[in-house]
């Protein structure tokens, strides 16, 4: 890594993004963290899991986690029509399942319409933001979702995968 990409974080963020919406804010997380996209399916619940871990699903043998990106976001309780859409994310060895309002599409951004996150100070957790990008009229906020994802939730999630 040299010097230049280490102040600027953003530098090796330009690619392709999958955009999904949650409530009324267009999010994007990477197109190469993204297994498949599939209909929200009702999905086996696990006793004493944050109400954001919606539970488990059965997925061709795989014991998959499933996260209500709404609840996860604090957003209001998510409500299932033909419109929500389940993300399945291969992040590493684990295959995690998210579910969000809808999918938007799929964007090439480039490294200058990523602009850093504002620094909201110790009252917002910033650290799973990569910044902020214009997609033609909207803006849509750009997520890196294995940050997202933190090591002690990870940790949950492998216990609920049985990894």
């Amino acid at each position: 890594m040299t010097e230049e990409t280490q102040d600027n974080p953003l530098l090796n963020q330009a690619g392709e993004y999958l955009t999904f919406t949650l409530g009324d804010e267009e999010y994007a997380i990477d197109i190469l963290k993204v297994q498949e996209i599939r209909g929200y399916d009702a999905v086996t619940r696990i006793a004493n899991t944050p109400d954001y871990i919606k539970g488990v699903i059965n997925m061709r043998g795989v014991i998959v986690p499933v996260v209500d990106m709404r609840l996860k976001f604090h957003l209001g309780n998510a409500t299932y029509d033909q419109f929500t859409v389940m993300i399945i994310l291969n992040l590493g060895q684990r295959i995690v399942g998210m579910v969000v309002d809808s999918v938007s599409d799929v964007v090439a951004l480039k490294l200058d319409e990523i602009r850093p996150a504002p620094d909201f100070g110790a009252s917002f957790d910033t650290q799973y933001l990569l910044g902020l990008a214009t997609v033609g009229e909207r803006m849509a906020i750009v997520v890196d979702i294995e940050k997202l994802m933190t090591s002690q939730e990870m940790g949950l999630i492998d216990q609920l995968a049985g990894v």
